[in-house]
């Protein structure tokens, strides 16, 4: 009896660290992601479709700005990415979600 209790400890723990070695690889890949973004701050429009092609999606916002939306799928999950663009034609934020 001792022996089961003992396994069951043992197969917890190797599930706790699971996650958190999973948790840490997606924490890195969202890191990684917004750094890849965020080097498109303040670049132009023109710029940003050379590298992402041309929108799936374009949105205007309240204050006029142009939002470029682009969709990638990977492993079923959709991949979403905006770009807002200012006035001057140039990507002023971004967001990402599900990109990894």
């Amino acid at each position: 009896m001792k022996n089961k209790h003992i396994c069951y400890l043992i197969l917890v723990f190797f599930a706790l660290m699971a996650c958190t070695t999973v948790s840490k690889k997606v924490d890195d890949t969202v890191k990684e992601e917004e750094i890849k973004l965020s080097k498109f701050l303040k670049k132009s429009e023109s710029e940003l479709k050379i590298e992402f092609g041309k929108p799936d999606l374009i949105e205007v916002s309240s204050n006029t700005n142009k939002i470029l939306i682009y969709y990638e799928t990977k492993f079923r999950i959709k991949c979403e990415r905006r770009f807002e663009i200012g006035k001057n034609q140039k990507v002023i934020g971004f967001s990402s979600k599900n990109c990894f």
